[in-house]
């Protein structure tokens, strides 16, 4: 699938019960999903995958993902919204 066709459906997918997560998740896609390499691109969609209380946690540094990969994307995303 192109970026093209995957845009749309992630932008979607950024749509989340929680405003805090709409304010990161969907400027990022806008932003910075082009500039992930290809491994990085299906971890952002494994993070998308995920409950938005974990989310929420892992952003706001109340807790860590388990998964060391999902860890270093919210990094990069966090350090992405800082910039």
């Amino acid at each position: 699938m192109t970026t093209l066709m995957i845009k749309p459906r992630l932008r979607w997918a950024c749509r989340r019960g929680m405003l805090e997560l709409d304010v990161l998740l969907a400027p990022f896609v806008e932003h910075g999903y082009d500039a992930l390499t290809e491994p990085e691109k299906h971890i952002f969609e494994r993070l998308l995958a995920c409950d938005d209380p974990d989310l929420f946690a892992w952003f706001m540094g109340h807790a860590q993902a388990p998964d060391p990969a999902l860890q270093a994307l919210v990094q990069v995303i966090l350090n992405r919204v800082r910039v």
